[in-house]
């Protein structure tokens, strides 16, 4: 099931989107009474998908994001794999949905694209064991970690590198029936292919990383956890479209702009 959160308007809502844009009627979303971190009811009320805009499928309290959790990646920029998950948090500031723009910030003038699966938390957990993980997940929707990697490189910790304001688009919508462990995600920078890799290349698997973190803090609904980017990150310009791409789920688009 494709949720996604969306206003039209003037009113916010959630829907959920049915059919495939070769469809003769295109992407269809039927709006939803309630919200879809409790049981809800379809509304039986169709709207092209075209006729709304797609806001962030969630709202959440915190971002809680991984780095260096595929060994290329973190070869790449010279870094080992860390013997225990490299954690940081992106703030709600920083989150904006499929179309949006990316604001380039002043303080930085290498910007790079990290196309990552994300995970978002369906209910309130914290101590989660491995076997019980996938209990906690609403479901999964597309990333891309933007990283000011200048000011990454000369600051000690990454707070202003990576949570800058816009530097987390996430969407189209949550998948919420998937199976995460070997999909393919890609990253195109104006149609031009940068990153391609494979969910199984991740050194720890989604369930790891439920563990890890709510071993030491809760989880609410729509928390959000980023998984890590593959090889291939690179930089992005005033005027560039990025589209993160992932198997089972969409296309995450968005434009860089020059922030006002």
């Amino acid at each position: 099931m494709r949720i996604a959160r969306f206003s039209i308007d003037g009113t916010v809502g959630f829907g959920v989107v049915e059919g495939e844009p070769t469809d003769e009627n295109g992407l269809q979303l039927d709006i939803i009474k309630g919200h879809p971190f409790a049981e809800f009811e379809r509304s039986g009320h169709r709207v092209p998908l075209s006729e709304v805009r797609l806001l962030p499928p969630v709202l959440p309290s915190k971002v809680v994001a991984i780095g260096r959790n595929y060994a290329e990646h973190a070869r790449e920029l010279g870094n080992e794999v860390p013997d225990v998950p490299v954690t940081f948090f992106k703030p709600s500031t920083s989150v904006i949905g499929t179309g949006d723009e990316i604001r380039y910030p002043s303080i930085s003038s290498d910007v790079h694209h990290e196309a990552e699966l994300a995970v978002v938390i369906g209910r309130l957990c914290r101590d989660v064991p491995r076997e019980r993980a996938r209990e906690v997940i609403l479901g999964y929707t597309c990333a891309n970690d933007l990283t000011a990697r200048d000011v990454q490189q000369r600051e000690k910790q990454w707070a202003r590198a990576k949570g800058f304001d816009t530097a987390c688009p996430l969407g189209p919508w949550i998948e919420t029936q998937l199976d995460p462990e070997d999909l393919a995600i890609m990253c195109t920078v104006n149609g031009e292919q940068r990153q391609l890799g494979r969910t199984s290349e991740m050194v720890r698997s989604v369930e790891d990383l439920i563990v890890h973190i709510t071993e030491s803090m809760t989880l609410l609904p729509q928390d959000v956890i980023l998984t890590g980017t593959p090889a291939g990150v690179g930089p992005v310009r005033v005027g560039d479209e990025v589209a993160v791409s992932i198997e089972g789920i969409g296309t995450l688009t968005n434009k860089v702009v020059r922030r006002d």
